[in-house]
Formats: C-alpha cells, sequence, structure tokens
C-alpha cells in the first residue's frame, strides 16, 4: 500500500491489491496513508493523533501538498474493519479524517459512525465544497482562495505540478469552477466545531480572505469569531516555511485571527507518514 489507481473508479479491475479490501464492495474506502503522528495544523496542533488519509479529490490545488491523493491518486483499498483495527492498534484518542477530500467518499460517514462509537475524537479535514451528516467533533475547513488555481501563467510558463507534470488548463478550468461552495460552507459551520483554516502565500490573499469570511458570516445562523479563522503559512518544506511564517503571523496579529503553524513541517520537514 499505496497501489497506483483512480479512486473516483471503484470498479476498476487495477483497483484490487493483494492486501486490499473488494474495490466493489460498499464497506472499504481508497486509504493513501494510515499512520500515527503529531496533529500539525489548527486548534488540536500536537495531540498525538492516528491520521487515516483517503485518495481522491475534487480539486486540484497547484500547491498540493498532498498530490499523490488528488493529481496522482494513489491507494489501497481497505476494508472499513482493516481501517478500524488499524486504528485501534495505535492506541490514540484523536483521529483525524483527511485526505484529497474525504468527504467524497460515502463510506467516510460510515467509518465516521463507527469511530464515533468506539468513542474517538474525530477531526475532518475538508476543502469545504461537501456537506455530510455525520459525528464529526471538529471540522477543519480548508476553503481554497483564488491563488490556490492553477492559473493560466503558471500553465502557460510549464510550471509543474507537485508530481513534477505539467499543468493543464482543464483542471485549472475545472478547479476554479469548483473550489468555493458557500452553502456547503455555512452548513459546515452550522452544524459542526468548525474552524476556517486558510492556507496563505502572501499579503494579497488578505483582501478575498476578509470577504470569504464575511460572506460565510452573512450566509450561516453560527457564529464565525475571528479565533475561529485560521491562517496557516504555504509551504511544504522547511525552508519554504522559513520565507512565510513571519509574514503569516503578523498579517494573524493584525486581524485577530488565529495563526497555526504546521508543525509536522518544522519537525520532520517533508517526510512521508508524518
Amino acid at each position: 500500500m499505496p497501489v497506483d489507481a483512480d479512486p473516483a473508479d471503484p470498479a476498476s479491475e487495477d483497483d484490487a491489491g493483494s492486501d486490499g479490501a473488494d474495490p466493489s464492495a460498499d464497506d472499504a474506502l481508497p486509504i493513501n496513508e494510515l499512520f500515527h503522528s503529531l496533529q500539525g495544523e489548527g486548534r488540536l496542533a500536537g495531540v498525538p493523533s492516528v491520521f487515516v488519509r483517503t485518495s481522491g479529490c475534487n480539486l486540484r490545488c497547484w500547491f498540493c501538498d498532498s498530490y499523490h491523493t488528488s493529481w496522482e491518486p494513489s491507494h489501497a483499498w481497505l476494508g472499513l474493519d482493516e481501517i478500524v483495527a488499524e486504528v485501534e492498534n495505535y492506541g490514540a484518542d484523536h483521529v483525524v479524517l483527511t485526505g484529497g477530500e474525504p468527504l467524497m467518499h460515502d463510506e467516510s460517514v460510515t467509518l465516521l459512525d463507527r469511530l464515533d462509537a468506539a468513542g474517538y475524537h474525530t477531526t475532518v479535514e475538508t476543502n469545504g465544497t461537501i456537506y455530510r451528516d455525520a459525528p464529526i467533533d471538529l471540522a477543519s475547513v480548508s476553503p481554497k482562495l483564488a491563488s490556490s488555481t492553477p492559473s493560466a501563467d503558471l500553465v502557460a510558463e510549464g510550471t509543474p505540478r507537485p508530481d513534477g507534470e505539467p499543468v493543464d488548463a482543464a483542471a485549472a478550468e475545472r478547479h476554479e469552477a469548483d473550489r468555493l461552495d458557500l452553502d456547503a460552507l455555512a452548513r459546515l459551520v452550522e452544524t459542526y466545531d468548525t474552524q476556517l483554516k486558510f492556507v496563505v502565500t502572501g499579503p494579497d490573499d488578505m483582501a478575498e480572505i476578509d470577504q470569504l469570511v464575511d460572506r460565510v458570516r452573512d450566509a450561516a445562523s453560527a457564529t464565525v469569531a475571528d479565533t475561529d479563522v485560521l491562517l496557516m503559512p504555504e509551504g511544504t518544506t522547511r525552508d519554504a516555511l522559513d520565507g512565510t511564517r513571519g509574514t503569516v503571523a503578523e498579517l494573524a496579529l493584525e486581524r485577530g485571527y488565529r495563526y497555526t503553524p504546521r508543525l509536522h513541517v518544522d519537525l520532520w520537514n517533508d517526510a512521508p507518514g508524518t
């Protein structure tokens, strides 16, 4: 695990690994990684957690730090019994369901039901374009800004994706059309304890962030406090964060928003399984 495959096509014969579940079963998920580490981001940064990373995403952020779940999806199909058993083996109380976009999979809801019944605290890391009715203790919602879209300039210049392949115009157009869903964002905020986590590339992002926060506040009946808005520096390596963290921290101070580190990058750089 993982194996290269397309998680959007569960009937694909290439999806069945020798150690994986039957991909046609109703109780399996495409799992890219399952590991034990410290939560690196958000309110619970530093908490020992089991990470269940599904493969497959409906967006294509050009700087995606999990490109192996989006641009170049890879995974093995694991049954829910296998997933829960692996989670139990680690002995942590907190489970992070992440991706990719975990809420694009129906069986993510069933997995969350199972984890809730077993007494786990669950965080779901989502891009906020899909709403699901599920037992979620913390919705970590990361709306995607215009800076996440592979721009025409990036396409024209041949700027590579994180996996080294060129960005294609069709993927950029789909991403820009789908990256925001205000109705889904409002329902998530109204239903769950929510943190709105924005990946910030620099000061130019702030006008869009402020506007989007105002739009969510207008659309949702629940209160979105400034401290529910988290600013996180863009960067998947220590060197990259060295160039952004100070700027983003100052932007958070100016607005009363919360700064969140990328603790896992500070500790382990870009090592997989962290």
